[in-house]
């Protein structure tokens, strides 16, 4: 039976699948907050559950059928955001918490009524592909802002919802998706990268532009 337990860890080992390889015991007790003795336990409930993979000391890693349901869990909670964001008005800052309720409890039949209202949307309010009703998610070829050099323009594509905080932080310096955004500097050892938007400059942390993806100019 899936659970809402079992919904939010497979999404989180989707998650942090995407960023790279197999998923750690530990990575996972941080992103979902918990115990790493109570993450051991899930891993192996899910793998009797053929949801994943779990190997000891070696982490944890989807089979077809646990990112089948991590999919669907995050195409409800992308529909959800951009449902609340677009019909509603809520701002990009609120959206997150609330669709982490959504996505657990949304009917298929009231995810096609948000689908077909929002003109079937491809990405939510932060830049963030939803999934395809098939169970397939976009692919796209994007870097970092903290990796590019001075002197490079590209398309603010997605800033990560992680943190409340830091997205009003970014919606007032109008970092949003589909924004132009051109690097002035990259300071050396981790310093702060520079960049120029909407005429205005403004120096980020090399952390925070970690967390905003682009895309080349079209």
């Amino acid at each position: 039976m899936q659970t809402k337990a079992v919904e939010d860890y497979l999404k989180a080992i989707y998650e942090l699948q995407a960023e790279g390889g197999k998923v750690s015991t530990t990575s996972l007790s941080e992103r979902l907050s918990v115990a790493p003795a109570s993450v051991t336990g899930m891993a192996k409930k899910l793998a009797k559950m053929k949801l994943v993979v779990h190997e000891p000391y070696q982490g944890v890693e989807l089979t077809p059928a646990g990112e089948k349901i991590a999919l669907e869990v995050i195409r409800h909670h992308r529909l959800v955001e951009s449902y609340l964001a677009e019909a509603l008005g809520v701002p990009w800052d609120k959206v997150h918490e609330e669709a982490d309720q959504w996505e657990h409890v949304l009917s298929e039949e009231m995810e096609d009524l948000m689908d077909d209202k929002l003109g079937y949307p491809t990405s939510d309010p932060h830049g963030a592909p939803i999934p395809a009703r098939d169970g397939t998610m976009p692919k796209a070829d994007l870097r970092r802002l903290s990796e590019l050099e001075a002197g490079e323009t590209a398309v603010i594509a997605e800033v990560s919802d992680h943190d409340a905080e830091l997205l009003r932080y970014l919606g007032e310096l109008g970092i949003f998706p589909h924004v132009e955004v051109r690097v002035i500097s990259s300071a050396p050892f981790e310093g702060p990268v520079t960049i120029r938007i909407n005429g205005d400059e403004h120096a980020l942390g090399r952390e925070v532009a970690g967390y905003i993806l682009v895309g080349s100019l079209r």
